[in-house]
């Protein structure tokens, strides 16, 4: 086989190879169910480990709308608490990691804090 006969194979391997990636980044993401438009929908996820989680999940529509906070781990899910769901989300629960990520990225670039701390190079 010549080396131009093989790019096509690579090519083929290397995206059969990326699918199982991309479908994990969109579950990651959050994207996978964000079409939805059914009674139940996630609010919001913070995980605590790698294993253990807490979810607010909102069930119901308009003024019957309820959030129920659950506790989700690989064996169990718990329920904690349940609230009234506001008339709308605040922008600051839909993306609340936002706000972190950018004091991140702002910390890193300003570059080391006096007296010592690794370098980003």
């Amino acid at each position: 086989m010549t080396p131009s006969s093989l790019t096509p194979l690579l090519a083929f391997i290397a995206v059969v190879a990326l699918i199982p990636v991309a479908l994990w980044l969109l579950r990651r993401s959050g994207y996978a169910g964000a079409g939805q438009d059914g009674l139940m929908r996630t609010v919001s996820s913070l995980s605590l480990s790698p294993s253990q989680r807490v979810v607010v999940v909102e069930v119901g529509q308009g003024a019957t709308a309820r959030w129920l906070v659950l506790g989700v781990t690989p064996e169990n899910i718990t329920h904690l608490t349940q609230l009234e769901a506001p008339l709308e989300v605040p922008p600051a629960l839909r993306t609340p990691q936002a706000a972190t990520v950018t004091q991140l990225i702002a910390k890193w670039r300003s570059g080391p804090a006096p007296g010592g701390g690794a370098t980003h190079e």
